[in-house]
């Protein structure tokens, strides 16, 4: 059983719920990429630097050990590296995964997959990823009643595990970090961008945005424009917003999460 607060550990406790984001803040945005695709570091890392942004990639080694260098830089300059797999598993009713259908995986499967990632990611840019993306924002092995979620795999390995096409902003609070809600940022004009960020500053919550490209418009693409007007308004003071990577504002909500 907890020992009982003292006063001192109450009140900082009960001012972390009224007003839970640091610096006076009103909510938090990450933004967040998949994939380690070609276009996040040409154009992608100069639109953040020029936008004073730090992103968090989550990639998976094949596509890190095409670009080594250029991804060990992106690490120096503040992003964030992730893990997102080993083989990229999702559902077969995707033509692209047809053959590694996550329907036809086990849990011990996914725990090799898992720390595959991590050892090549560890061997390639010498860091170790904290945060972990869920390729196509799916959660499960196999089918009917042997399907099994990996969420608790995520939880043993990670500080947060990142959903996709979710329909909600994260509840500090209350919000699990091994499954976080991502929300789509593909292909999303700055007006429904402006409005999900407003949301979460009025409601005091965590906005994780998930994309893939950066550059030209096109499927799963963030145009170049629209990032550029993402991170300034996320910046400007008036919005009361806190642009950070997710593990950063992940260490934040853990702490205030335990606080409470």
């Amino acid at each position: 059983m907890s020992a009982p607060l003292n006063r001192r550990q109450f009140l900082a406790a009960a001012a972390a719920l009224a007003a839970p984001w640091p610096n006076g803040k009103r909510g938090a945005v990450s933004l967040t990429f998949d994939d380690a695709r070609p276009s996040q570091l040409d154009p992608g890392l100069a639109l953040l630097e020029r936008a004073r942004a730090r992103a968090t990639f989550y990639v998976s080694p094949h596509r890190v050990r095409e670009r080594p260098a250029d991804w060990r830089a992106a690490a120096k300059a503040g992003h964030e590296i992730g893990n997102h797999t080993d083989s990229h598993p999702c559902t077969g009713n995707y033509a692209f995964s047809r053959k590694n259908a996550l329907e036809t995986w086990d849990l011990p499967r996914m725990e090799r997959d898992l720390d595959s990632a991590t050892q090549q990611i560890q061997d390639l840019l010498a860091l170790t990823p904290v945060s972990f993306a869920y390729p196509c924002g799916q959660t499960y092995v196999g089918r009917g009643a042997n399907l099994k979620s990996y969420i608790p795999l995520i939880a043993q390995r990670f500080l947060s595990g990142r959903g996709y096409l979710n329909e909600s902003a994260n509840d500090p609070t209350i919000c699990d970090l091994a499954y976080l809600m991502g929300t789509g940022y593909d292909q999303l004009p700055f007006a429904e961008v402006n409005r999900l960020m407003d949301i979460a500053a009025r409601e005091g919550r965590w906005l994780v945005l998930v994309g893939h490209d950066i550059g030209p418009r096109r499927f799963q693409s963030v145009e170049a424009e629209i990032l550029l007007e993402t991170c300034q308004y996320a910046n400007d003071p008036a919005t009361g917003l806190w642009l950070a990577p997710v593990a950063d504002v992940a260490r934040h909500v853990l702490a205030m999460q335990k606080a409470a």
